[in-house]
C-alpha cells in the first residue's frame, strides 16, 4: 500500500510540474524551488516548516532537522540539503538522488523524477548557499535516539487498546 501511495504521489508531482506554470517560463532554480515545495521536502527537512504551515523565511528551508524518524530501520534525520548540495557536484547529486535511502525517505518517489527535476533541486539548492549545521548520523535499530523522535514502530491493534 505505502509504495502505491509513494508512486502515486510521485506521478502527481511530475504532473503538477509539466502544467503549472505553463505560460511562464521557469529557469532551473525556480523549477526546483517549485519542485521542493510541491514534494513537501521542507515539511520535514527545516525545522519549524510544517508547524508553521510553510510560513518560515526561505533563508531556513532545507538546513535539515534534529528531529528524527524511528522504526525498524533505526532512526534517520532528515539531511541538510543545502549543505548537501554545496559539497557535491551536480553528477554527484545526481548518484546520490539515484541511491536508495533509508526511510522515512520516500525514494520511488525520487526514482519518479527525471534527471532534470533532479538537476533544477540541485540548482534551487546551490543559490540558497551552505547554511546550517549537519543532522545527527543515523542510529542502528534498537537504539533510542537522545533528541526527539517521531515513532513509526507498527504497534497491533490490541497494544494499543490498553
Amino acid at each position: 500500500m505505502a509504495s502505491k501511495i509513494s508512486y502515486a504521489f510521485g506521478a502527481f508531482m511530475l504532473l503538477c510540474g509539466s502544467t503549472v506554470n505553463a505560460d511562464t517560463p521557469m529557469t532551473d532554480a525556480q523549477r526546483g524551488k517549485y519542485l521542493l515545495q510541491v514534494g513537501g521536502c521542507n515539511d520535514c527537512h527545516t525545522m519549524g516548516y510544517a508547524q508553521n504551515n510553510g510560513r518560515l523565511p526561505e533563508e531556513q528551508w532545507l538546513t535539515g532537522s534534529n528531529v528524527g524518524f524511528m522504526g525498524p530501520w533505526g532512526t534517520t534525520y532528515p539531511g541538510n540539503l543545502r549543505k548537501r548540495a554545496a559539497q557535491l557536484s551536480a553528477k554527484q547529486w545526481q548518484e546520490l538522488m539515484r541511491s536508495p535511502m533509508r526511510p522515512p525517505m520516500p525514494t520511488p518517489s525520487l526514482a519518479a523524477m527525471s534527471d532534470a527535476d533532479i538537476q533544477s533541486i540541485y540548482h534551487y539548492l546551490r543559490t540558497l548557499g551552505d547554511a546550517g549545521d549537519a543532522a545527527p548520523a543515523a542510529l542502528p535499530p534498537g537504539v533510542t535516539p537522545n533528541t526527539a523522535y517521531f515513532d513509526f514502530v507498527p504497534k497491533s491493534a490490541e497494544a494499543t487498546k490498553s
